[in-house]
């Protein structure tokens, strides 16, 4: 099942209103308390400020672009593991057709419907119903290949199709954690969050210590900052957002599967 993340339950457009909110509260929290300690603290230098707050930006730069490094290295990887599943299945399905005794016309039925399930997952999001079906699926086409490996204990083109239909097993519990499990840890979105927060405050700290004017060009960083968490995020998500990974191979692996016979028996 998908591991859900506390802002798993906010959509992606809302993160980025909630993080526009905390970073200006935390300016605005930041600017009245600087403006307050200028007042009563007024040997306090804007100077030593000023390298902190560099220096904190710096730091939560790095942080970002960690963050960002993460999810951007699991899409890809989420990308890649279609296209390997979509390879095995394809292959196991061709492989299919080879066995003796009319045993194909079954198992590449099961197949088909597996392909299908794999693409419903995407098309409806409800991935426990699909992943349930998923490994009935597995359950049945492991029975099928016990029953014609029973039978055919040294054929080679049967111990060929075991070893297939066995990888596509395997890819598909490599993509299930990949793709499902594999998120953003939460103590780094804490860390992002908390360092954010104490970055901004001692932008707007500095800002009130040294008597300047609220710039406009705060609000072009406060947009900044949250367009790219909020692209973090849609990177984190597997199942939403802008960033959807393609299921085109496996589009196409369905379109095979239809222009070849469900059995490869002569008629």
């Amino acid at each position: 099942m998908l591991v859900s993340r506390p802002l798993d339950y906010l959509p992606i457009w809302a993160i980025f209103g909630l993080t526009v909110a905390v970073v200006l509260f935390a300016i605005e929290a930041g600017y009245r308390i600087g403006k307050a300690r200028r007042l009563h603290y007024a040997d306090e230098l804007d100077a030593p400020v000023a390298a902190i707050v560099a220096a904190s930006l710096g730091l939560l730069g790095l942080i970002v672009a960690f963050t960002f490094s993460l999810a951007a290295s699991r899409f890809d990887a989420r990308r890649q593991m279609v296209v390997e599943e979509a390879n095995a299945v394809g292959t196991t399905y061709l492989r299919t057709g080879l066995l003796p005794d009319g045993h194909s016309e079954k198992i590449r039925k099961l197949l088909a419907e597996y392909v299908e399930a794999r693409l419903e997952v995407v098309q409806t999001g409800d991935v426990d119903l699909v992943l349930r079906r998923s490994n009935e699926l597995h359950r049945q086409l492991w029975k099928e290949a016990e029953a014609v490996g029973r039978m055919h204990p040294n054929s080679i083109v049967v111990g060929l199709f075991i070893q297939a239909l066995n990888e596509t097993i395997d890819v598909h519990s490599k993509r299930v954690l990949v793709g499902l499990r594999s998120r953003l840890p939460n103590v780094l979105w804490v860390i992002l969050y908390l360092i954010t927060v104490a970055t901004m405050f001692g932008v707007g700290y500095h800002e009130g210590l040294s008597k300047s004017r609220r710039s406009l060009v705060i609000i072009v960083l406060v947009f900044v900052f949250s367009a790219i968490i909020t692209l973090v995020t849609d990177l984190d998500r597997p199942q939403e957002g802008f960033f959807t990974v393609s299921q085109q191979t496996m589009v196409d692996l369905r379109s095979m599967i239809d222009s070849l016979p469900s059995s490869a028996s002569p008629k």
